[in-house]
């Protein structure tokens, strides 16, 4: 499979092209590898060369990054060794760089060739490792191109000498945010921060022509020049201690010390600064072969890069013809609505925002306005682009606008009844083969597609607060629910950007379950004496994002209490949860409703913003002798992962990876764990089989160890070995 071509012209401008077939973005492989290094070479002993263009054969971007095969590979090639097989395949890749880095500094080469690269558009991991190691970075004007490292949001970070290079070329400091944060720029922004040299119209005319009137002080990096210093100082300068010293309190502040690709970053970084740059690259390949061997980072891998791009793909898609959405009801223009409004017009989708009245509905429009508003005044929207969403969405009190829609969602208030007489009144008005769908948290979907005349085409699609920031969206099936209403849910969520989840038809669905057991472990445990600051603590060390108490107080108390009582009904003897209820119902009295009423299990400002937590729960919860640390974090963790793996064995979930992406991304499990199947595959399931019937002889039922984990334990097999998919070496 050829990647790489090269040409030369009249003026002897070799120009190298990187084009993977059958990819709509570059990805680099170890063939690839291999070719660039050749046609380096090739290039770089040819007389008639005098400098070398490296671009892309695709429009609009240069390369979204590594073809994961390459990993594998290097781990298999070590053999019993894996760490020695992926050490010698990253210090390969560093050989290559490096060669189009000294291409101006080797003296067979008679005084250096130049090498260029002209960035078309998007220029991602090793796709920005590889311009970095270039004299000189020229990017088309794309405001729609995003240029950065962005491996640290998987769980590794660059390795191929990205790290090493961006804080030589920008200090320690200036680096940090495209390095610790994985920050995307776009080309202008990119050349504003030092990213890359020039944006133009024509970045390959400009970076040809810079090619041929290169002098021999330009094809010479700064750290590879006699004297170089780094920016803002390197660890023993006064400044670079400061930086180092701030940096390494930011990166555990941030990640609480459960992510180990950030700490090893920062050791690459400040061993490094230490020695000379082939040195520092050492360095910088060992800190990333320690962080790929570590399981975090294997788990990180594969369910915030392998399994979301999957499920966004359309992995679960059902086999029928495209459904995407051409016009779109939304039934309610509460938050909910109004943000279903906004998402959909932004991705280009015609929308009638549906309310009681004219005003309610222009209010929901309206949320549009202030969002594009915000965006404008930090520079990320243009003028153009808020009257484009708002051209796209009518506010309206009349059922008949829905006429010529494909799909409707109602977001009206969690109440069956009124649902009910919205499902109908709208079914009045809407196209015959419109797919009705109800946005909704807990209640079932079978029993509310009993308002529909045709269930086939009803179906659940459970949007997160606030719709426009988070990503996941949970899709659910009715028992009746056809294929089609599957495939135009799944169409629409992917039409929105957003990371879709598929779950049969279950109370609370698959998320809700696994969320309220971990608030309410949270609520049973200050019941029971424990100190709050330790429950929120142990919960945000473990890497959750809020502790449950946080959690409960930013969804409101008096919703908790609406959720317990419809429970308590709907199980009536057989419910769990009358000892979270105390506490809840208790604090609901004291009007400590959450964060909404500037009161909840955190004392609040006028403003709203969050101080300590309430001294009022020590006075009606005493300390009694505190569990350990690690106690309080496996309840939080165990309470939530074996929910999942019952939701697994009911049959609610039937993919995995839609588990473990859902649990990241919708309520924030420990992403480094890779979700809660990654994470009991991590402890082995044996070792968890084992704890959970610990924990449930200590603290009850809710801990007893399902029969599917007790199977797997017996046979020693995890998740994954038995439930995951096929493995594919494309990323």
């Amino acid at each position: 499979m050829t990647e790489f071509t090269m040409s030369t012209d009249a003026d002897g401008v070799a120009l190298i092209v990187w084009d993977t077939p059958g990819k709509s973005m570059n990805v680099m492989s170890i063939e690839g590898f291999h070719q660039l290094s050749t046609l380096v070479d090739a290039a770089l002993a040819d007389e008639a060369v005098n400098g070398i263009v490296l671009t892309s054969g695709k429009a609009g971007s240069f390369a979204g990054g590594m073809d994961l095969g390459v990993l594998a590979k290097m781990r298999e090639d070590g053999g019993d060794d894996p760490a020695a097989g992926i050490l010698d395949g990253v210090l390969q890749i560093h050989t290559i760089l490096r060669k189009i880095e000294r291409a101006g500094m080797d003296e067979r080469n008679k005084g250096g060739k130049p090498i260029a690269c002209a960035l078309p558009g998007t220029a991602l991991g090793i796709g920005f490792e590889i311009p970095l190691a270039c004299h000189r970075i020229f990017a088309a004007d794309n405001p729609k191109a995003k240029i950065g490292l962005p491996e640290i949001m998987v769980g590794i970070f660059p390795g191929a000498g990205g790290t090493t290079r961006l804080v030589r070329k920008l200090g320690a400091m200036a680096a940090s945010p495209y390095l610790l944060e994985g920050k995307l720029s776009d080309p202008k922004k990119a050349k504003a921060a030092g990213l890359i040299d020039e944006v133009c119209e024509d970045p390959l005319a400009a970076a040809k022509a810079w090619v041929l009137a290169a002098k021999p002080a330009d094809i010479v990096k700064p750290w590879d020049a006699k004297g170089y210093k780094m920016p803002g100082g390197a660890p023993y300068h006064p400044a670079g201690f400061m930086t180092f010293v701030g940096a390494s309190a930011m990166v555990h502040g941030k990640t609480k010390g459960v992510y180990p690709a950030a700490k090893a970053m920062l050791s690459a970084v400040y061993e490094g600064a230490l020695v000379p740059f082939d040195t520092a690259l050492k360095i910088e390949a060992r800190w990333f072969t320690s962080v790929l061997l570590n399981p975090s980072s294997a788990a990180m891998i594969r369910s915030l890069f392998l399994s979301k791009e999957a499920l966004e793909k359309g992995a679960n898609r059902p086999d029928v013809p495209p459904q995407q959405v051409r016009k779109l009801g939304v039934i309610g223009a509460g938050m909910m609505g109004a943000g279903i409004a906004l998402v959909s017009a932004m991705a280009g989708i015609e929308v009638v925002l549906l309310d009681q009245s004219k005003a309610a509905a222009d209010k929901g429009r309206d949320h549009t306005a202030a969002y594009m508003d915000k965006g404008i005044a930090r520079r990320k929207t243009m003028p153009e682009q808020k009257e484009a969403a708002l051209a796209l969405i009518t506010a309206t009190d009349d059922y008949a606008a829905l006429e010529g829609c494909d799909l409707i969602i109602e977001a009206v208030f969690e109440d069956p009844k009124i649902k009910a007489e919205v499902t109908a009144q709208v079914l009045c008005h809407a196209p015959q083969d419109c797919i009705f769908a109800t946005n909704t948290s807990t209640l079932p979907i079978s029993q509310l597609a009993k308002a529909s005349n045709n269930p086939e085409q009803f179906i659940g699609i459970h949007f997160f607060s606030p719709v426009e920031k988070m990503a996941l969206v949970e899709i659910i099936k009715g028992l009746a629910t056809g294929a089609r209403a599957v495939a135009k849910a799944l169409d629409f969520v992917r039409q929105i950007r957003k990371t879709p989840i598929v779950v049969n038809d279950a109370r609370f669905f698959y998320a809700n379950r696994c969320i309220i057991p971990y608030i309410n472990e949270g609520i049973r445990m200050v019941a029971e004496g424990v100190s709050p600051a330790l429950i929120e603590n142990a919960a945000k060390l473990v890497g959750m994002p809020l502790g449950p108490l946080q959690l409960v107080d930013e969804t409101s108390i008096d919703l908790g209490v609406k959720i317990a009582k419809a429970t308590r009904a709907a199980m009536d003897e057989a419910y769990p949860d009358g000892a979270v209820d105390e506490v809840i119902f208790w604090m609901a009295d004291e009007g400590r409703l959450g964060r909404k009423a500037k009161a909840g299990f955190y004392d609040y400002d006028e403003a709203g913003k969050r101080g300590l937590l309430w001294d009022g729960l020590a006075a009606k919860y005493p300390a009694g002798p505190q569990p350990s640390l690690i106690d309080v974090q496996q309840r939080l963790l165990f309470v939530q992962a074996l929910e999942a793996v019952r939701a697994l064995e009911d049959g609610v979930l039937s993919d995995i990876r839609e588990g473990d992406v859902g649990a990241i991304l919708g309520w924030g499990f420990a992403p480094w764990s890779g979700g809660p199947f990654g994470w009991l595959d991590m402890l082995g399931t044996p070792y968890a089989a084992e704890r959970s019937e610990a924990l449930a002889q200590a603290h009850g039922a809710r801990f007893a160890c399902p029969d599917l984990l007790r199977e797997m334990a017996e046979d020693g097999i995890g998740f994954y070995q038995r439930f995951g998919p096929a493995r594919t070496a494309a990323a």
